[in-house]
C-alpha cells in the first residue's frame, strides 16, 4: 500500500505532517508513505528516515486563502495536486491533505472524479460522544444545497462507511431536523424523510442535534450548510470545555491535587472530545480514499488521519460504496427522489 501526505498542507506544515507520517510508518511497516513537497524543508525533519518513508518533491503550495479552481488548475506542481494526481494515476492508494479545504474537494473532482451514479460527493465528519464511538456526520461542508436523492446517497456512503471502516453492523441512519416528528423541518427534511425511510434499512427518523452526543444513531445526514455549522460548533465546545476544565483544576492548591486524583478520568475525558482523535474528514463519493485533515493538525491528528486512510484502503472501501451506490441507482423509489 501506497499513501501521499501533502507534507505543505497546513498550519504546522511540514512540522506535523512528517512527523505524523512517521508515527503511522511505525505502525505499519510494509506500507509506503510519500511526503510530497518541498524537499529543502522536509529533509531535515527526517533525522532518521525509514525505509518505508519517502519524499517525492512539488515545489509549489495552494495558500490557504487561495480561490479552489484556479488554484487547482494553475499549480500544478503544488504539493496538493501532486498527491491527487499520484491517486488518480494509481500511483498512490490514498491522500491526506490538512491544505485548502476548497481546493482540496476540487482537486478530488476534477483530477479523481465521481463514482459513477454519484451527484455530488460529499464531505464526512466524526462527531464525538458520551460513550466515545463517535457519530458519522455528512455531509460536513461540500455542497451547501443538497436535493433528498442526494441526502440518500451520502446515507449510503455512510452506511457503508462505518461497515467496512469501523465495523458496525446494521448502521442507524438518521435525519438530522429540527424536531423527531415525521412532518418537522423545511422543505428538503420533508421530502427528503419518506425517502431514506424506504431506503435505509435501519433508519431511526429525524434526530435533534442535541441528541447527537447521546449516539442515537449511527450515521447522520443534511445539507453541507447545516453540517458545517454542527461540526465547527463541535469544534469549538471541544476546545472550550478543556480550556475550562483547566482553568477551574489549576486555580489553586486543593483544586490541583483534585485534578491528580482525577488525571486518569480527564485524560480520557479530554482525548473524547479532541478532535485529534478523530482523525480527518473522508471525501466520499470520488474514485479513491481522499481524508482531509484539519487545517490545525498537529502530529497526531496527522497520524490518525493517515491511519484513517490506511484502513479506508485496508477495508476496500471504495468497492463497497460502487456496489451500495448501484443498488441504490436501481431502486426505483431513489429514482424517483431524483
Amino acid at each position: 500500500m501506497i499513501i501521499a501526505i501533502d507534507a505543505m498542507g497546513g498550519d504546522h506544515a511540514p512540522k506535523a505532517p512528517v512527523e505524523g507520517a512517521l508515527l503511522a510508518a511505525k505502525e505499519h511497516p510494509d506500507t509506503t508513505f510519500l511526503l510530497v513537497g518541498r524537499d529543502s524543508e522536509i529533509r531535515p525533519l527526517l533525522k532518521k528516515q525509514p525505509s518505508n518513508v519517502e519524499i517525492l518533491p512539488a515545489n509549489d503550495v495552494i495558500d490557504p486563502g487561495a480561490e479552489p479552481v484556479r488554484s487547482v488548475r494553475r499549480q500544478k506542481d503544488s504539493s496538493l495536486v501532486v498527491c491527487t494526481n499520484l491517486v488518480r494515476e494509481g500511483k498512490a492508494d490514498a491522500m491526506v491533505s490538512a491544505g485548502n479545504t476548497g481546493a482540496f474537494m476540487v482537486a478530488g473532482l476534477l483530477i479523481v472524479g465521481r463514482m459513477e451514479g454519484i451527484e455530488r460527493p460529499a464531505l464526512a465528519a466524526m462527531l464525538p460522544t458520551f460513550s466515545g464511538k463517535g457519530v458519522l456526520l455528512l455531509d460536513a461542508g461540500a455542497n451547501a444545497d443538497c436535493t433528498p436523492h442526494q441526502l440518500v446517497q451520502f446515507a449510503k456512503m455512510g452506511q457503508a462507511y462505518m461497515r467496512f471502516t469501523n465495523q458496525v453492523e446494521d448502521v442507524r441512519t438518521a435525519l438530522l431536523n429540527i424536531g423527531t416528528e415525521a412532518g418537522k423541518g423545511n422543505e428538503l427534511s420533508k421530502a427528503s424523510y419518506p425517502l431514506l425511510e424506504s431506503a435505509c434499512t435501519h433508519f431511526v427518523g429525524n434526530v435533534e442535534a442535541r441528541d447527537l452526543l447521546n449516539e442515537v444513531c449511527d450515521v447522520v445526514v443534511c445539507d453541507g450548510f447545516v453540517g458545517n455549522a454542527i461540526l465547527k460548533f463541535y469544534e469549538g465546545v471541544g476546545a472550550g470545555l478543556s480550556k475550562l476544565l483547566k482553568e477551574l483544576f489549576l486555580n489553586s492548591f486543593w483544586s490541583k491535587l483534585a485534578a491528580l486524583m482525577l488525571s486518569g478520568g480527564l485524560r480520557r475525558f479530554y482525548k473524547r472530545f479532541d478532535y485529534a482523535e478523530y482523525g480527518g474528514g473522508p471525501f466520499l463519493g470520488v474514485r479513491g480514499v481522499l481524508v482531509k485533515a484539519h487545517g490545525s493538525s498537529k502530529s497526531r491528528a496527522f497520524e490518525v488521519a493517515i491511519l484513517q486512510a490506511h484502513k479506508m484502503v485496508s477495508s476496500g472501501l471504495i468497492h463497497a460504496l460502487e456496489q451500495d451506490l448501484c443498488e441504490t441507482a436501481s431502486d426505483p423509489v431513489n429514482e424517483g427522489g431524483k
